[in-house]
Order: C-alpha cells, then structure tokens, then sequence
C-alpha cells in the first residue's frame, strides 16, 4: 500500500534536486553577495533563482497549497491554507559565500500547523535527507538509500554536541560544559545538523538563538522526527507552524527522544538565566 504522502515527498526530492542544481551553477561562476536589510545576513542569485523555482513548482504541483519561503515578502499563506509548504531554497548561504560545501536545499510541509515532511539536500555531497513522521526517513548518497534512525546515547558526558559554523556563543559553551560535553563537531545549516543526529553521526544539537526562522526548521524538523528524534524550543516545545509567528525567538534544541529529558532541564535553566526565554515563555 502506498504510503500516506508519499507523492508530495517524491516530489519534494525532486524538487530540492533541482534546485541544488540551480545552486551549483550559480557556485561555479564568481557570484555577488548582497547583504539584506537589518543585517538579516547574505543573499545571492542562487537564493533568489532557487527560490523562484520551488515557490512555482510547488504551486504547480499542489494548488490548494500555501507556500511560505524565506525570500518572499508575505509569509501569510502559512495562516490561511491547512497545508502549508515551507521553503529555504539555500539554508546557509554564508557557508555558500565561503564556498565550504555547508549549504543545503530545504523543504518542508506542514498540515495544521504540525511539520509532516521534510527534505534537505546538500547538493556538493549529493547528500538528500527525506523523513514523513511516523514512517519513514531515509538518506540517499549517489543512488544508494538507506533508512536513519537517531542514536540511543543516554548518557548526557557521552553525547556529541553539533553545532553552528557561523554563530557560535558564550550561550552553547555554558551548555556544553555544564552538560559535561566533550566532543563537539560543526557544520552549517539547520537541516545538515538535523541531518547529522538523524545519521547518528552527532547527538545533540544546540542554536541557543533567535536568529532562525520556520523555514530553517520546518523540513529538518520532519526528518528529525522521523528518525525519532525531537526538534523543539529551550522550553521544550515544538513550535508550531500556523502563521502566528515566523522567528523562532526561543532557540532551537534537536537530539533523540530518548535522551530530551535528561538534557532539558540543564538547557531550560541556562536559558533562562542567560535571557533567551523570557519569564512568560
């Protein structure tokens, strides 16, 4: 019996493909960087081409879906449609910028504010990361696919800590030693470390931040838990994706369902003491 979604997921692979593809054309050649506005960071032609490609095609495939994306203006189809498609067409566009291969393709859907499907691709490794929650998850590497599940590290002194390239803070050092971490590993983009706990390669991932959006985490999320992993805020919610809100102001913490509780109450404290959660989060 096919499975529940598993067109949109075809389709989803097919599209972050493509759109790797539109990535590394705009790589090979000597590309401008413009910065946003607000110091909301990078952007390129690759973003921007990217983009227009995903938003089209998803709206060609599935019409009575909302998509939301990361270089469009109006976010507010993801209020208005119960299906609602979240795009990053290019999640690390520094790591782009620094041509260090750490940048991925990201998509992502959400039916009733809930993420359901995700897919990130990282189109220098050929890397193509795909989860429905509550079926399946999986990671092709130059046609061969193999099914993820996350690690079943418990012991907090044991878990590999992946983190942020680009955005390191005082915040994940306070976390890391008081957790008693010890191996710590970087990548960029939101959906390559999800992938990486999804992998089994890392345990732990850490953005005690309020710089990252939906779109970041939608897809990688959808993975993560796929996988059996949980992707939530430093209060330990998942925050939901609905249109009320679009930054996720309170941080993001991924590991393994297992292990999430025993590391919770460590994170919460130090983010509440250092103000990343407010007294009302």
């Amino acid at each position: 019996m096919t499975s529940p979604l598993a067109h949109e997921l075809d389709v989803a692979r097919r599209l972050a493909r493509n759109a790797g593809r539109i990535l590394l054309e705009v790589y090979a050649t000597d590309f401008d960087v413009v910065e946003k506005p607000g110091g909301a960071g990078p952007v390129t032609e690759a973003d921007e081409r990217a983009n227009a490609y995903l938003v089209a095609e998803l709206k060609r495939a599935f019409p009575g879906d909302g998509v939301v994306s990361e270089e469009a203006a109006d976010t507010s189809e993801a209020a208005r449609f119960a299906r609602c498609w979240f795009v990053d067409p290019m999640d690390g566009t520094r790591e782009f910028v620094a041509r260090n291969g750490q940048f991925a393709v990201q998509v992502g859907l959400a039916i009733e504010g809930t993420p359901v499907l995700g897919v990130v691709y990282c189109p220098p490794s050929d890397k193509l990361y795909a989860g429905l929650v509550g079926q399946e998850c999986s990671l092709e590497v130059v046609g061969e696919r193999r099914a993820l599940r996350v690690a079943d590290v418990l012991e907090p002194t044991e878990l590999r800590l992946v983190v942020s390239r680009s955005h390191r803070s005082r915040r994940t050092e306070l976390m890391r030693s008081e957790l008693g971490i010890t191996r710590v590993m970087e990548s960029g983009s939101v959906g390559l470390k999800c992938g990486l706990l999804a992998e089994g390669v890392a345990d732990l991932y850490l953005h005690p931040s309020d710089r990252s959006y939906r779109w970041d985490a939608c897809g990688p999320e959808a993975i993560l838990r796929a996988a059996g992993g949980v992707l939530t805020d430093f209060a330990g919610r998942p925050y939901r994706y609905d249109g009320r809100e679009m930054r996720n102001t309170r941080g993001l913490i991924g590991c393994s369902a297992a292990v999430f509780p025993r590391v919770l109450p460590v994170l919460e404290r130090i983010a509440r003491e250092t103000g990343l959660l407010s007294a009302e989060a």
